[in-house]
């Protein structure tokens, strides 16, 4: 009992370092030290397929994610910005509507033929049912991260001279 209330209060503490540190570096420190008592916590919760992914992406991948991006960043004026930001809204005005027509479009013909219903309990792995029974949740994970490397084309790309 002991034990999880230091790892709460440690949780706690790590998170609050984490988003009050005006350093990027140190926020992904504390990103990466966040994740890595939350997968603890949720090893000893019994779900280590949870902790492992928690710690494996969360803290690892998504820190060295984070650590490539801040490399690859420098800084701008303020007037640079606000001129950079203006082409950008002017440039990829659609991108927004593309979006909300897509998850329309997607609520209108996918979700309305699914069964609402919730799927019972089954025996055996979660891969088993990841790969058999939710095919949509996966399908929400691709445009999810294909979104996010568009943004990130989108953000860093240096406009033409």
């Amino acid at each position: 009992m002991l034990i999880n209330l230091i790892l709460l209060f440690a949780l706690v503490l790590a998170a609050l370092w984490t988003v009050t540190t005006p350093r990027l570096i140190r926020a992904i420190v504390g990103l990466a030290i966040t994740s890595a008592i939350l997968s603890v916590i949720m090893y000893q919760l019994s779900s280590p397929l949870a902790a492992v992914f928690e710690l494996s992406v969360c803290s690892g991948l998504i820190s060295v994610i984070f650590v490539v991006t801040i490399s690859f960043t420098r800084r701008v004026s303020k007037e640079e910005l606000l001129v950079r930001r203006k082409q950008k809204i002017i440039k990829y005005w659609y991108l927004p509507v593309i979006l909300i027509a897509a998850g329309l479009l997607l609520n209108h013909y996918l979700l309305a033929n699914l069964n609402s219903s919730v799927l019972p309990a089954q025996e055996g792995d979660v891969r088993n049912l990841i790969w058999n029974s939710r095919h949509l949740d996966l399908f929400g994970q691709a445009v999810i991260l294909l979104v996010g490397a568009l943004g990130v084309v989108v953000l860093f790309k240096e406009p033409k001279k």
